[in-house]
């Protein structure tokens, strides 16, 4: 299945909604992909086990199932979750890039990978459907969780 969205993060026609900066944004979405927990509340665990210049690699625990992936870090626009083929999980791919088509009017773009075959992809297309609506509402979610932490002021300082 390959599926993409985009979410509009500061609507311009409403006087009364605050807007967030790119840099915000972009500290938001590298937030999630450092404390996950922060963003998904089944998630029982969450640890980076190795870092690198461009990114990190973790290990997230849902019950007793473990996920491990490595995410990428394109500095200031994109973020990029790999997860390599393990035990029942085939490889599969999340990507989020912060698009700027004019000042202020941030969008996020979620492209989702999940590395199956069209065959494959027709013989789940039921599935599929619940899936993509399950990432949608996830990815807004998301971009609500990082409005809150922008107005809060947990996304001014330095990640580092």
């Amino acid at each position: 299945m390959k599926f993409e969205h985009l979410i509009e993060v500061n609507d311009l026609l409403n006087p009364l909604a605050d807007t967030i900066s790119h840099l915000q944004l972009w500290r938001g979405l590298v937030l999630r992909a450092e404390s996950p927990k922060l963003f998904v509340p089944h998630l029982d665990e969450a640890d980076i086990s190795a870092r690198t210049e461009d990114g990190f690699a973790r290990r997230l625990r849902y019950g007793n199932v473990v996920i491990e992936d490595v995410v990428e870090l394109h500095e200031p626009y994109i973020v990029r979750y790999n997860v390599p083929a393990q035990k029942d999980i085939s490889p599969s791919s999340l990507t989020m890039t912060i698009e700027i088509p004019q000042p202020d009017r941030l969008y996020v773009r979620f492209q989702y990978d999940d590395g199956h075959d069209a065959a494959t992809d027709a013989a789940n297309e039921m599935y599929d459907d619940f899936r993509r609506s399950a990432y949608k509402e996830s990815d807004i979610d998301t971009i609500r969780v990082v409005r809150e932490l922008a107005s809060q002021g947990r996304l001014d300082a330095s990640l580092n």
